[in-house]
């Protein structure tokens, strides 16, 4: 009876997740298209063939919509999960200053390549809706607070540039890193994302990194 009510559960968790994946794809191409303002819960409903309450139960509201939409785009193509390895667990796994740059090099490089999209319908949202430009502001401390833990991961390897705090080089992470200076650099001035990243590269290392902290290594992002 219990291994009965287990299965029962699970499969609940798993028609559960499905749908709310339905939902999430459905407004991704949608708000791509059109744009938030333009994309009605309604219209996502329809695109994903279930009733518009189904939405607010399995995501929310529309600002949690375009969050988990969000979440999906970060997610590498293949991956059923949304939600990449943190940037911590990654940086924990290296053992150098330069394997930690260069994930750090990755990571960002990787997600505005990904995001770009969402990213600028996020900014031409948030100048008329509060809801999400407050999403814009709490994603945008939550890459602060990352970079801030890569500072201080390359400060206990002795390998952080004299005279700069985890904040200051937090900061600096954040700009370079910032999803607008790929939009700028990338998708309107016509850099190639090889080109991006290898500025991003170079940057990361003479910013953050002690000289000779990084060794031959450096030169290989």
């Amino acid at each position: 009876m219990v291994e009965v009510l287990i299965n029962a559960k699970s499969r609940r968790e798993a028609q559960t997740l499905e749908t709310r994946t339905l939902i999430v794809r459905a407004a991704l191409r949608l708000m791509l298209q059109r744009g938030y303002m333009c994309t009605t819960l309604g219209a996502i409903a329809t695109e994903a063939g279930v009733a518009v309450q189904t939405i607010y139960n399995s995501v929310g509201g529309k600002s949690a919509v375009l969050s988990a939409v969000l979440d999906l785009a970060a997610a590498h193509p293949g991956e059923a999960d949304a939600h990449p390895a943190p940037l911590r667990n990654r940086v924990a796994e290296a053992r150098t200053a330069a394997e930690i740059v260069r994930i750090l090099t990755d990571w960002i490089a990787d997600l505005n390549v990904l995001t770009s999209g969402v990213h600028r319908v996020i900014a031409q949202a948030a100048g008329v809706d509060a809801d999400i430009a407050e999403l814009e502001t709490r994603r945008s401390a939550q890459r602060l607070i990352q970079y801030g833990e890569v500072a201080s991961a390359l400060r206990s390897r002795h390998s952080l540039r004299g005279g700069v705090s985890d904040h200051e080089a937090a900061a600096t992470v954040w700009a370079l890193g910032h999803p607008q200076a790929y939009r700028s650099l990338v998708l309107d001035l016509g850099w190639s994302d090889d080109a991006y990243r290898s500025w991003l590269g170079k940057a990361l290392r003479g910013t953050l990194s002690l000289p000779g902290a990084l060794g031959d290594a450096g030169d290989q992002i």
